[in-house]
């Protein structure tokens, strides 16, 4: 059988999705939780990395089994073994074929800041805290540019190992609410830290440390100092995987 995961993470003690050695991983867990209550080394595909800090409210993994075990009765019998930060929310059968990675079409990530002078006791590891104000309607003027298919060059790190940089993006649109700032980004997918600078860049065109009217010039540039920082690992979640 193949059998697809829905789940949830709080990224918050995890090195990321990625088994590493010497370093504590959500796919290490999964792993060790199906391996207790089927006995096998399974090859557990997940959809896509995430670094050390970053949450997921819909991740999507896969993998397969011999066992006797009914679809649906993996969710709860792998969160019997598995901490609280870790939840899944429904397991099923799949066709063969299917792959978390690979049969992805594309993915929404949202990215929040906290935009008060404080801190949170409460939100420290679930958002940014940027304590100067900023202007969303230029955050939102320079999402416009990022719209449809461009090289990404310049909002990726360095250790990305895809051929291309070339990505779309459907939709990016900044919202507040109280003190919370939330960029919410949609395309058929993102390079390493892509989303994490695209919200620094906003962030900064928002405090004016960029003009919002250059975004377009800045992509088209393909040049990495242009952009803004990265920002932290702690306000981004993995939202939705679509296929």
């Amino acid at each position: 059988m193949n059998i697809r995961l829905d789940l949830q993470y709080d990224g918050t003690a995890y090195h990321g999705w990625q088994i590493q050695k010497n370093a504590l991983s959500v796919q290490e867990n999964i792993k060790n939780a199906i391996f207790k209550i089927t006995g096998e080394e399974v090859n557990l595909t997940g959809c896509g990395r995430t670094d050390a800090g970053v949450h997921a409210i819909n991740y999507t993994a896969n993998f397969k089994t011999n066992s006797n075990i009914p679809p649906e009765k993996f969710a709860p019998a792998i969160n019997s073994k598995l901490p609280k930060d870790i939840r899944i929310l429904k397991s099923l059968e799949v066709c063969e074929d299917f792959n978390a990675k690979n049969s992805a079409k594309g993915k929404t990530y949202i990215y929040k800041i906290l935009n008060s002078k404080s801190e949170n006791a409460f939100l420290r590891n679930y958002s940014w805290h940027y304590p100067i104000p900023l202007d969303t309607e230029k955050m939102q003027r320079a999402a416009a540019a990022f719209l449809g298919e461009h090289d990404f060059l310049g909002f990726s790190s360095s250790g990305r190992s895809t051929k291309t940089t070339i990505r779309t993006i459907y939709a990016l649109d900044i919202e507040k609410s109280g003190d919370i700032i939330t960029i919410s980004v949609t395309g058929n997918g993102f390079l390493y830290n892509m989303v994490r600078i695209i919200a620094g860049t906003l962030a900064f065109c928002g405090h004016d440390k960029i003009n919002a009217a250059d975004m377009e010039d800045i992509i088209l540039s393909k040049t990495r100092s242009r952009a803004g920082i990265t920002a932290p690992a702690q306000g981004l979640f993995l939202r939705e995987v679509y296929y």
